[in-house]
């Protein structure tokens, strides 16, 4: 009989790295909540990530000072990188550090999830090239994925492999859920290969 790891039954997501990726204005407030406070309540270790480390404000008024710029940052680092929406994350369509960065992470196996716009940085990173996925329902943003050689399904989730895409702050929870779905089989794949 293996032993049991206090609190791994209570908090099965201990010791994993998250780390939210947020605009400094305007990202969405409950997409950065939502997910939030369901990692945090599995016990993961979060950090906020941004272009620079003084307040960020959300479209509906959620103040966050980030943890770290972004520059400074290594996504493959971390366990789960997730992309917050809102209008202001298409900021990150055009940065190409962390394009790179996303596809370091992408190389590393790293549960990596957007949600809203921010679908848009993953295509233009080239990481959902040829995959299934979903963004915010403008035409922009889906034409863009379409442009980038994605398969746009228009679902309020897709998940392909582990990059986890959701379409707006109505899908917050459902994406959260998949994105735990997703590290928890990755954790538990390791932990068979382990033994």
């Amino acid at each position: 009989m293996s032993a049991v790891v206090p609190g791994e039954t209570q908090y099965p997501l201990l010791g994993t790295g998250v780390v939210f990726v947020i605009a400094q204005k305007d990202f969405r407030d409950e997409e950065y909540s939502v997910p939030r406070e369901i990692f945090e309540g599995l016990g993961a270790e979060i950090t906020v990530a941004s272009e620079d480390t003084t307040m960020a404000k959300g479209m509906l008024g959620l103040s966050i000072k980030p943890d770290k710029k972004l520059d400074d940052i290594s996504l493959k680092d971390y366990d789960v990188i997730i992309l917050v929406g809102g209008s202001g994350s298409v900021v990150f369509w055009g940065d190409g550090k962390l394009h790179v960065n996303l596809n370091e992470a992408a190389d590393s196996g790293r549960v990596i999830g957007a949600i809203c716009l921010a679908p848009g940085a993953l295509a233009k990173a080239g990481i959902l090239k040829g995959k299934r996925a979903t963004v915010c329902g403008t035409p922009g943003a889906k034409n863009l994925l379409k442009e980038e050689g994605v398969i746009y399904t228009g679902n309020d989730v897709e998940r392909d492999g582990n990059i986890i895409t959701a379409n707006g702050p109505a899908a917050a929870k459902a994406f959260a859920d998949e994105l735990v779905a997703a590290i928890t089989e990755m954790k538990s794949r390791e932990k068979e290969n382990d033994q």
